[in-house]
């Protein structure tokens, strides 16, 4: 468990570690910042989604550099119209993000940068910027705020999380100097932005969790930072995500606990970051690689991209209790078996589906219906000519 004052004093270290107490003229203010960590951001206005795509979804073929757009009518996987989509260049793309103004796509290759499309009618997309990066930053992560103001990165070129500025009404960077925070490693496996638009958590492996205050309204939207140990030091920080009603925050490990399937689910009270009680939670497999709370807050699903003794996945669901702000967990039964190496979970907008890809295929596409937490299979598919290598799943607002 981990108290207030606890995750502070780590802050502070970080900082000692890092030479930022170090110079006279920071002192103070740095040292502020450790005794007033949960001081309130500023406040934020989101928006509602204005594109005409609700119900598609995004799967990011790497291999073949393709985003292939799909929606589900009467139980049909149905391909939006100039699907799949080729990516300038060559290089694999890494990772996608979509604004929640529904208007807006975000994609990331280790080459070229990230480009930007217009989502238009239906889940059309354009490519945006004349063909050309909006920046050129290696993002292995990706989330835009709820603003629409920032697009979130973060990469394995360096131990930092990045904020770019964008527009809302057009996509576009509209600075060319991008705001900084550091992190303890440059492991990047997945961030997230909290709901309520006022955190950021990023998985780093071998070096936890690290939290970041987040003020979409400030010039710099990056404050104070705080880090989450691995449960066990042979363990890594898989996945992140946090609970749609600001309740919990979840986190993926490998090695966390007992068993031939030692990947577990870390539980933390979002407000106090105090691990629950029975924390964490077997996740059924090795490594908790996609972690997605359902839209309404009841159920958790884990995504293992590997099991003890099997060639395939797993989706490992939990369902959601709560006694005033005492929050607890229960695993459901039979988790799901899906294709090999699931590495990406999204919920269909129309919270109809619930949507995997699995990098290694057979298949690379799953959707599964949901009823009372438990997931009956309803589509499987390719999304490309095989071998297409789906790294990653996003749906539209």
């Amino acid at each position: 468990m981990m108290s207030r004052g606890w995750r502070q004093a780590l802050r502070c270290a970080a900082l000692l570690r890092a030479g930022f107490l170090g110079a006279g003229l920071l002192i103070a203010g740095f040292l502020s910042g450790c005794g007033d960590f949960w001081q309130a951001p500023s406040s934020t206005t989101t928006t509602t989604p204005t594109g005409s795509s609700s119900g598609v979804f995004y799967v990011l073929n790497q291999q073949t550099a393709q985003i292939a757009a799909y929606s589900i009518v009467s139980g049909t996987l149905t391909p939006v119209s100039g699907s799949p989509y080729t990516l300038p260049g060559s290089a694999e793309p890494l990772a996608i993000a979509i604004a929640p103004n529904g208007a807006f796509l975000y994609v990331s290759t280790p080459l070229d940068g990230i480009f930007l499309y217009t989502i238009g009618s239906g889940g059309a997309l354009t490519l945006g910027n004349s063909s050309s990066a909006i920046s050129a930053d290696l993002a292995t992560s990706m989330r835009v705020d709820a603003t629409n103001q920032w697009l979130v990165e973060a990469g394995p070129d360096q131990a930092m999380l990045n904020a770019i500025a964008i527009s809302s009404s057009t996509g576009l960077a509209t600075s060319k100097t991008e705001q900084t925070v550091l992190l303890p490693a440059a492991t990047i496996h997945q961030l997230t932005i909290s709901p309520d638009n006022t955190h950021i958590f990023v998985a780093l492996g071998g070096s936890g969790t690290e939290e970041a205050i987040f003020a979409a309204g400030n010039a710099n939207p990056f404050g104070n930072t705080a880090n989450i140990p691995v449960v066990n030091a042979a363990g890594a920080a898989l996945s992140v995500a946090v609970d749609p009603q600001n309740r919990l925050v979840y986190v993926g490990e490998t090695a966390a606990t007992s068993g031939t399937n030692s990947g577990g689910l870390r539980v933390f009270n979002y407000n106090t970051l105090a691990e629950v009680m029975g924390s964490p939670y077997a996740s059924a497999g090795l490594a908790p690689y996609s972690i997605l709370p359902e839209a309404k807050g009841n159920y958790v699903y884990v995504a293992n991209r590997t099991v003890s003794g099997s060639s395939s996945g797993n989706i490992a669901g939990f369902s959601f209790t709560s006694t005033g702000t005492v929050y607890s967990l229960t695993a459901l039964a039979n988790p799901v078996v899906t294709g090999v190496t699931p590495v990406s979970l999204a919920e269909e907008s129309l919270d109809t589906y619930l949507l995997v890809v699995d990098s290694g295929g057979s298949p690379d596409l799953e959707a599964y219906t949901m009823s009372s937490g438990a997931l009956t299979s309803a589509i499987t598919s390719a999304t490309g000519t095989d071998p297409v290598q789906p790294g990653a799943i996003a749906s539209a607002p």
